[in-house]
């Protein structure tokens, strides 16, 4: 605290307030506003997008249509839920008493930037639970669905099968002739060629005596002919290959449209900030405007 001296020898002292330049009230209240209108914006943007998604054909948007639409009334919400509780918590907090003009200013912006704190915490907080629900049940149906199928799997084997070795061991213990093999025993081709499948999958492709040893296989179950076959083979393989490559463009695609979509709402996230701050200043600009004078007679 810093004294100085009158010229008439006086001491002067600086005023402090003894009362917090925090005012929780407006903000909890201007919190509790943006909050009920992202809910209730949420769920009428929510309805909107039901409308545009259809299971029939042709009946439905683009899904580059429908996500640009939900990015843009995420950023709306944002705005205007930001805009309306700042606005409040500048309208509703208490007339600040001989304190300068510029240190008001900054007690409406901070008051509004903490407002809109609260309540994007929230939101956040209640989107994400929403999410970890609905993934945790993904995740439960999907490992019910793993476990149907290695019970049925196991059903098919007289003994339980190591993928990682089994592909080894059938290729030490391929017949020299395989194609009376094959013709004879469905279930142990059927199987040996889903372990050759996989090993390829993993390693990105098929060495050529295993695909001849699928064509043999595949001549033998069918009666195609060796060049029918291996025909077949090479046409079955460019399939696999063509579905490997769209998912890794659909999960490129995924990656992009994540990127943005995180982009976009940390850009709009600062912006509701910034709207806030600006409305709950002006909210208390309106409030210092309509000031009450209290008169007293005169002694």
């Amino acid at each position: 605290m810093s004294v100085s001296m009158t010229g008439s020898g006086e001491i002067a002292t600086p005023v402090e307030s003894s009362k917090s330049a925090m005012t929780w009230g407006p903000i909890f209240a201007g919190a509790a506003a943006a909050i009920g209108v992202t809910l209730i914006l949420l769920l009428l943007g929510s309805g909107v997008g039901l409308t545009m998604v259809s299971p029939w054909s042709g009946q439905s948007s683009s899904l580059g249509t429908v996500g640009v639409t939900a990015a843009i009334w995420l950023v709306v919400v944002q705005w205007l839920s930001s805009a309306l509780g700042g606005y409040i918590t500048g309208r509703l907090r208490t007339r600040w008493a001989a304190v300068h003009t510029d240190e008001v200013f900054f007690r409406d912006t901070a008051h509004g930037f903490i407002s809109w704190a609260l309540a994007t915490i929230f939101v956040a907080g209640f989107l994400a639970s929403s999410l970890t629900s609905l993934a945790g049940a993904g995740a439960q149906a999907v490992g019910s669905a793993a476990t149907a199928a290695g019970t049925a799997a196991a059903s098919s084997t007289s003994s339980p099968v190591d993928l990682s070795t089994a592909y080894f061991t059938d290729a030490l213990l391929r017949p020299e002739q395989a194609r009376a093999t094959a013709a004879t025993n469905d279930a142990a081709a059927t199987t040996e060629i889903s372990r050759i499948l996989l090993k390829g999958a993993a390693a990105g492709q098929i060495p050529d005596e295993d695909k001849a040893y699928l064509a043999t296989v595949v001549a033998a179950r069918t009666g195609l002919s060796e060049a029918d076959a291996r025909s077949r083979v090479d046409t079955v393989l460019k399939r696999i290959d063509d579905a490997k490559v769209a998912a890794q463009k659909a999960a490129d695609e995924a990656r992009k449209a994540a990127s943005t979509t995180a982009l976009l709402g940390s850009l709009s996230l600062l912006i509701g900030a910034f709207i806030a701050s600006a409305a709950a200043a002006f909210g208390g600009s309106q409030r210092d405007e309509e000031e009450d004078l209290l008169v007293r007679p005169r002694l």
